[in-house]
């Protein structure tokens, strides 16, 4: 059965406890399996997998068993698969403009390495480590020259700054910024307006959508950025290593990475070798060499959950779950951030010694991270308002052990 019709006594309206209890709840019985030990609001960080999932990796591996070598036609049927519902979920315009990658930091190197070298790179402080750190490592080896944009006084980023770096001739060449910043939630605004911007004086974009995709709608295509990465570990349910590069279709033809491998030839299992290379059409130009296979079986089952429940009504759930849990803060005394549009999809609570909160709440069954000084909380479709409510008052007898 599919998941739509799974859903469909769900009906169209809202997402209530009630029928997500009864109807989405019984495909997550294995993690399910886990609430009475804990009350898991880490969602943003390793999202909750359905029972599927193992279902799916299961039949690629007798495959294999199966089949040998012949396995290689549904691996790769599975591949094409995960390509065309990314490829849905985030309004590109083709499925082979999404490139299945191991990780979003792959992603960027395959970028940086399709532009001519030393590149201008503007980027913002907020970045995650990982593409952050690749910047850095780029920049000390002379292959960029970084800027690094600060948040403003208020603690937010703003694309009128990145913008600022937009000097035709002399500035920017590429933008790399996150749409949903990871420490904080804060979802970026006017990025039509940093894309127009950027494209007037011939710099690219490339944005981070991994806490975007699944909780945020998203149209790339009508976004017109260059590039995106992201991947499935959080919202989607799929888990590491099922991540994706975003290729503009009009620069699939015209851009070539050197992070390349024999799986972006033209006919790649003839074993022809013309000099100089012939590439794959499309997208398939931009694949690299023998690639994971259980990945795509990984990501299949979050990514059809997500595209029949719908994200907008994933997001206004989101959005009544951290207005809830904020509610129950405040009434414990604990100031948080959240519930609002230009918030992502996690509560943050900023505190000093926040590694340690989440140790004390570890300690009381609620699993939460932090990142710097900022607790991160995240509630989602599997967690029960009577959940968040022990959780806050965790969190308050956390917070009164540190004072």
């Amino acid at each position: 059965m599919s998941f739509a019709a799974a859903l469909a006594q769900l009906g169209a309206g809202p997402l209530t406890e009630a029928g997500l209890r009864a109807q989405v709840w019984p495909l997550f019985s294995r993690v399910l399996g886990r609430s009475k030990r804990e009350i898991y609001l880490a969602n943003h960080s390793l999202g909750r997998p359905l029972d599927r999932a193992a279902a799916d990796v299961a039949a690629a591996m007798d495959a294999w068993y199966r089949d040998l070598d012949g396995a290689w036609g549904p691996w790769l049927e599975a591949r094409e698969r995960q390509r065309a519902l990314t490829a849905k979920l985030l309004g590109a315009p083709r499925a082979d403009s999404i490139i299945p990658k191991t990780s979003a930091g792959q992603g960027l190197r395959a970028v940086l390495n399709a532009l001519d070298a030393p590149l201008r790179v503007v980027s913002t402080e907020g970045e995650f480590d990982s593409l952050d750190f690749i910047l850095r490592a780029y920049r000390e080896r002379g292959r960029v020259a970084l800027m690094l944009v600060a948040p403003r006084a208020d603690g937010r980023f703003h694309v009128e700054d990145l913008i600022a770096a937009l000097r035709p001739g002399k500035g920017a060449q590429l933008i790399v910024l996150s749409t949903v910043m990871f420490r904080t939630a804060q979802v970026m605004q006017g990025l039509p307006d940093l894309v127009r911007a950027a494209h007037g004086a011939g710099a690219m974009v490339l944005l981070d959508l991994y806490h975007h995709a699944g909780v945020l709608p998203v149209d790339l295509a009508a976004l017109e950025a260059d590039f995106a990465v992201g991947g499935s570990y959080k919202y989607l349910r799929g888990g590491s290593g099922a991540c994706w590069l975003y290729v503009r279709p009009d620069h699939l033809e015209r851009l070539r990475t050197l992070d390349t491998g024999w799986f972006a030839k033209k006919d790649a299992f003839a074993y022809r070798r013309p000099d100089p290379p012939q590439y794959g059409p499309g997208g398939d130009a931009w694949l690299e060499s023998t690639p994971p296979v259980l990945t795509p079986y990984q990501a299949l089952a979050g990514l059809e959950f997500t595209l029949a429940i719908g994200v907008e009504r994933l997001r206004a759930y989101s959005l009544a779950q951290q207005a809830k849990l904020l509610e129950l803060l405040a009434a414990q005394g604990v100031p948080a951030e959240g519930a609002r549009a230009d918030h992502g999809a996690f509560v943050t609570v900023q505190h000093a010694h926040a590694a340690e909160l989440v140790a004390g709440l570890a300690r009381r069954g609620v699993n939460g991270d932090a990142r710097g000084d900022l607790l991160r909380l995240c509630p989602d479709l599997l967690n029960t308002q009577q959940e968040l409510a022990r959780a806050a008052g965790a969190l308050k007898d956390a917070h009164d052990a540190l004072a």
